[in-house]
């Protein structure tokens, strides 16, 4: 059986998006934010509480998550909620889970 060629110039911009998704997900504790963040859309004070860890630390892995435009902000009077920005993002991090995890996310 032949495989199908890809046109990689026209899927560049997904191979891209999927290199950025990836590469923030290497560190264990901006995983561990994306995890939290599957749920829904949570303030830097609710991903500090349930990640645990400093403000400050939480705050440099959510820059640079926002940064490589895996996560959007919505800022609402003083508070900045962060929510994941592909729904394809939220599929992989729910396949981590099933294979490192057993569990499956809905």
């Amino acid at each position: 059986m032949k495989r199908e060629s890809f046109d990689l110039i026209e899927t560049q911009e997904h191979i891209e998006q999927a290199a950025r998704a990836l590469r923030s997900m290497a560190h264990p504790l901006r995983l561990k934010i994306l995890c939290v963040l599957g749920d829904g859309e949570l303030s830097v004070q609710d991903i500090v509480e349930a990640v645990g860890s400093s403000q400050s630390n939480i705050s440099q892995h959510l820059a640079i998550l926002r940064d490589k435009f895996v996560l959007l902000t919505r800022k609402d009077a003083n508070r900045v909620y962060y929510r994941v920005s592909d729904e394809r993002t939220l599929r992989l991090i729910g396949l981590i889970n099933e294979v490192f995890c057993g569990e499956t996310r809905s």
